[in-house]
């Protein structure tokens, strides 16, 4: 399955049904007078969140959605049909922007939630309505109101627990491959990652999950690489794993230019809990482990966690600082049975 987290669309409520014009006739009744009936509520656009979806790819081969719109009115005071509600679907974690994408109409953050995003249009008035003392015989109706329409954005912020982010080729791939069932690419150069990945974890009888981000650089909250789009994927994690290459030319700045880039995207990233994990240890002798860490410690006056994704070396100890960083009260991130497999959207 094709990964898609960005889609623009065109929705549109339904308008209202025409009011009748209509005049009662019966044999043996001697005064008739108007009886049309006033037209019907045009049909609502409507959003709801549903599980068991995890792309807007859907979104990219139907774009416009029209609720129909109330039927007419009828004689004998009938009044018209509505127009059924069209209700739009979509994943857990989507988010409805306006179409300049600088206002967040609408946000949908559990399974099961809905919205009344554009109310359909009110029928028109029959003539019966328009009756009065002076007026016996009124022949003039609404002709309905009119619905409303417009562009939006869909934007899927993925839900989860734990979010990895460091540069590319930090090793977070062989990361999430090692500690739950996912599937991501890995490769011996940068940007194997080209779109989010989410595994589980299975850890104390606890599940949390774990979503995979591609690699920042430097520059990316400008623009630059990749990463930067989808930052918005771990705006809602509880905690932040950093992964840094120990094997890299200077882990100390791969640390500083990582943490440069989540303060500069905003979202209050940088104030997320964070757990540092010095990956590819495996590869160095232990006093240069030791060395590292301790740079690393002091840079970021945190604990660093010497580890390895590919040998298994230190996850066990990575994964209970994860699991302790996230609220047992509130479980895991929200999200359908089908969470329990993970899932990779390629």
């Amino acid at each position: 399955m094709h990964f898609l987290d960005q889609a623009k669309i065109y929705v549109s409520s339904g308008a209202g049904g025409p009011g009748a014009v209509a005049f009662r006739r019966e044999k043996f009744i001697e005064y008739g007078g108007p009886d049309g009936g006033n037209g019907g509520k045009g049909g609502d656009i409507v959003f709801e969140a549903v599980p068991g979806l995890n792309t807007l790819i859907d979104f990219r081969y139907t774009q416009h959605f029209r609720a129909p719109r109330g039927k007419g009115g009828a004689g004998s005071n009938k009044t018209g049909a509505g127009g059924n509600d069209l209700i739009v679907r979509v994943p857990v974690g989507t988010q409805v922007l306006s179409e300049d994408k600088e206002h967040v109409l609408a946000d949908f953050t559990k399974a099961g939630e809905r919205r009344v995003f554009l109310r359909g249009g009110d029928g028109g008035r029959g003539n019966a309505s328009y009756k009065t003392s002076t007026n016996r015989a009124p022949r003039q109706h609404g002709t309905g109101w009119p619905g409303d329409a417009k562009w939006v954005w869909l934007r899927l912020k993925l839900l989860a627990d734990a979010g990895l982010v460091g540069l590319p080729n930090a090793g977070k791939s062989t990361f999430i491959n090692a500690v739950t069932n996912a599937t991501a690419k890995v490769g011996a150069y940068p940007f194997t990652t080209t779109r989010p990945q989410l595994g589980v974890v299975t850890r104390h009888n606890r599940e949390f999950v774990v979503a995979d981000i591609p690699g920042l650089i430097e520059g990316a909250a400008e623009g630059a690489g990749i990463g930067d789009r989808f930052l918005g994927h771990i705006e809602r994690c509880r905690v932040l794993l950093h992964l840094v290459d120990a094997t890299g030319d200077e882990p100390v700045e791969a640390w500083r230019i990582v943490r440069g880039e989540l303060e500069a995207y905003g979202a209050a990233l940088e104030d997320k809990t964070e757990v540092i994990g010095l990956n590819k240890v495996d590869a160095l002798d232990p006093a240069a482990v030791k060395t590292l860490t301790a740079k690393l410690k002091r840079a970021s006056k945190a604990e660093v966690l010497p580890m390895s994704g590919a040998s298994g070396a230190g996850l066990e100890v990575v994964l209970d600082r994860l699991a302790a960083a996230i609220p047992v009260a509130d479980g895991a991130a929200p999200r359908d049975e089908a969470a329990n497999e993970s899932w990779s959207p390629v």
